[in-house]
């Protein structure tokens, strides 16, 4: 009973944070209420007071429970095994972009942390989580903006920190209007291509693999 009753807990509060991730999408954080949150989980508002203390606390569960667009960037430089920088860079480029396409839970989520919720206050945090990792991505592929340049003999026309600052806004910027057009382009298809372009323009070889059909 013990067991049924904590699973019973775990899936309440699960479910009102489904129903917050839903309603601030739809209404943006600071229009949303706690009534209207309740009223999506068909739960009440003392359901969510007994699982959260504030619309903020709830907020933040959301975030917690996604792992974002760069922060998932940081990590596969991290992870990643492969040797060379500029194919590490393209794969790693390529598969968030792919992350951001295909998992609505991570678009969502990203979507309202983007648009839908003003850094003031006590959301400030949610300010300074982007610029942490904004920071950490862009000084990963400065690192690997420096290799590359070593390994192929290349002179960059700026700085491995600039270059990296470049990138980072293509790749920021096709995720950002990607959100705001609701999908109205070939996210992975187009960034791919973008990031190619912008690697070859500052004299980098890219081996672009056959495409099929």
């Amino acid at each position: 009973m013990a067991r049924r009753t904590k699973e019973d807990a775990i899936a309440t509060r699960n479910g009102l944070i489904d129903a917050a991730e839903q309603v601030f999408c739809e209404k943006g954080v600071s229009r949303a209420s706690l009534c209207d949150i309740a009223q999506a989980a068909g739960a009440t508002r003392g359901a969510i007071y007994w699982h959260f203390k504030d619309k903020v606390d709830l907020f933040n569960a959301m975030m917690d429970r996604v792992t974002l667009p760069l922060e998932q960037g940081c990590g596969e430089f991290e992870t990643s095994t492969c040797l060379d920088p500029v194919q590490r860079l393209r794969a790693v480029m390529e598969l968030v972009l792919r992350s951001v396409a295909q998992e609505d839970r991570t678009r969502r989520v990203f979507e309202i942390a983007l648009y839908k919720v003003e850094y003031v206050s006590e959301l400030a945090g949610v300010r300074d989580r982007h610029v942490a990792a904004s920071e950490a991505f862009t000084q990963r592929l400065a690192r690997d903006f420096d290799l590359a340049a070593r390994g192929q003999g290349v002179v960059l026309p700026m700085a491995p920190s600039e270059a990296a600052v470049g990138l980072h806004a293509l790749f920021d910027g096709l995720i950002r209007n990607w959100i705001l057009g609701d999908g109205a382009f070939d996210l992975v298809r187009v960034g791919v291509v973008g990031v190619d372009a912008f690697l070859q323009g500052l004299g980098l070889s890219v081996s672009v693999p056959a495409r099929q059909g």
